[in-house]
């Protein structure tokens, strides 16, 4: 009876408890290098590895990092960035990501990034970033001297966020999401509880 109660106690929790928060700076992802996998437990196509956040980047998204960073961007939060360079830069999360979205970003000409329901830019429209040009409001020293905070929530569980429409026109930078923790924590946390009562049982029969 206590094993039950505790196992409702629990899912009850892991149903409300809030997502991470992962915010992406691109330091140490690349120079001129492709995403891909960085960020999701495999490896940019340079072979380097990040932080595992469950984020992979289709293959137009690059990595601009360093010293090869400054030839086109400046000022931008850290000296790392997202530059979309095709149509096929979507961010994904496999298990989605709902709440706050956000990100400093660069523009030198009206663009837009939108959010969908499903992976590389499909399903359903869940926002829309229309994001005004800035790049050199104020600044001149590199073609994209100025950023820009931007943020929305989501009423909903998103998959994807479409960078490829600012392709050539627009840099990113702190990147943030909240990725949606994966079902299978809870049954691992549920397994262990069921474990534990399964030896406290079979102590007092001792």
């Amino acid at each position: 009876m206590k094993l039950k109660l505790i196992s409702a106690l629990v899912a009850g929790l892991l149903s409300t408890a809030p997502a991470f928060s992962a915010t992406l700076d691109f330091q140490g992802a690349g120079a001129y290098n492709f995403i891909q996998d960085y960020y999701n437990g495999g490896t940019n196509d340079a072979g380097a590895s990040g932080t595992n956040f469950g984020i992979s980047f289709g293959p137009d998204a690059l990595a601009l990092d360093n010293d090869d960073f400054f030839t086109y961007y400046s000022n931008s939060p850290n000296a790392g960035i997202l530059a979309a360079v095709g149509e096929q830069a979507a961010l994904n999360v496999a298990t989605g990501f709902s709440g706050a979205v956000s990100f400093w970003y660069s523009a030198s000409e009206n663009t837009a990034v939108t959010i969908f329901s499903g992976l590389n830019g499909t399903g359903d429209v869940l926002g829309t970033f229309n994001l005004l040009a800035n790049a050199q409001n104020g600044c001149s020293d590199t073609l994209y001297c100025h950023w820009d905070f931007a943020s929305l929530t989501l009423s909903g569980v998103a998959r994807s966020i479409q960078f490829g429409g600012s392709a050539g026109v627009a840099g990113f930078d702190n990147i943030s999401v909240a990725p949606v923790p994966l079902p299978a924590a809870g049954w691992a946390m549920l397994s262990a509880l069921g474990g534990l009562g399964a030896i406290r049982r079979r102590q007092r029969a001792a």
